[in-house]
């Protein structure tokens, strides 16, 4: 039997169209006009809980960067940077305002929340900052069930509540098991059920 565990891990690289907005389309509203030559404001922090989608931004953001003119700097996770890399981040931050770059940053917490260094905690705070908020299941039930429809993939709601209650609920992951499930029940000719993705997965019958 083809064994297919819960670490599968998503193909689709992220992007701006693969980005489910739920509450947070003013922050990808002011990314999008970042992005754009000369745009006033160049400079954006996202906070927020993992899952809520701060690293698929910044990696959207310098997908798109490479097929424009647009200088872009992205830092991750400054939450853990150490003094020294704080310092580097702080002259970075300088140097891209120098040259009308566009700078975009991710944390855990809000910039003067997360004991960084009192100068680059302030410079983070200039530009836009925004919270972003992890979709929630209803939202997450919503996108699986359209990724599914464009598949022409039916997808029992009884499924959908299994993914969310039994299975790791970050949507890329649930997205990729979602795939490996249409293409397993394409394989074994039956319809998509509890029973098939348990199947699947090698889980025992509940």
């Amino acid at each position: 039997m083809k064994q297919l565990l819960l670490d599968i891990q998503p193909d689709a690289l992220p992007s701006i169209a693969n980005f489910v907005v739920g509450r947070n389309a003013e922050a990808l509203h002011s990314l999008h006009q970042a992005l754009q030559t000369g745009a006033e404001s160049r400079f954006i922090y996202f906070w927020g809980a993992a899952g809520s989608g701060k690293t698929h931004l910044l990696k959207a953001a310098q997908a798109l960067a490479k097929t424009s003119n647009i200088q872009l700097v992205t830092a991750d996770d400054v939450n853990f940077l150490n003094d020294e890399a704080q310092i580097a981040l702080f002259d970075t931050y300088n140097q891209t305002r120098a040259a009308n770059g566009v700078l975009l940053a991710a944390g855990n917490a809000s910039p003067n929340q997360m004991h960084l260094r009192d100068d680059l905690a302030t410079r983070l705070a200039w530009g836009l900052t925004y919270q972003l908020h992890p979709l929630t299941d209803e939202e997450k039930a919503q996108a699986l069930q359209a990724h599914a429809l464009e598949r022409g993939m039916k997808l029992p709601d009884e499924v959908v509540d299994y993914c969310l209650r039994y299975l790791r609920r970050d949507l890329p992951s649930l997205m990729a098991i979602l795939d490996a499930l249409d293409e397993w029940s394409l394989t074994e000719k039956r319809p998509v059920t509890v029973p098939l993705l348990k199947k699947l997965l090698q889980l025992p019958l509940i």
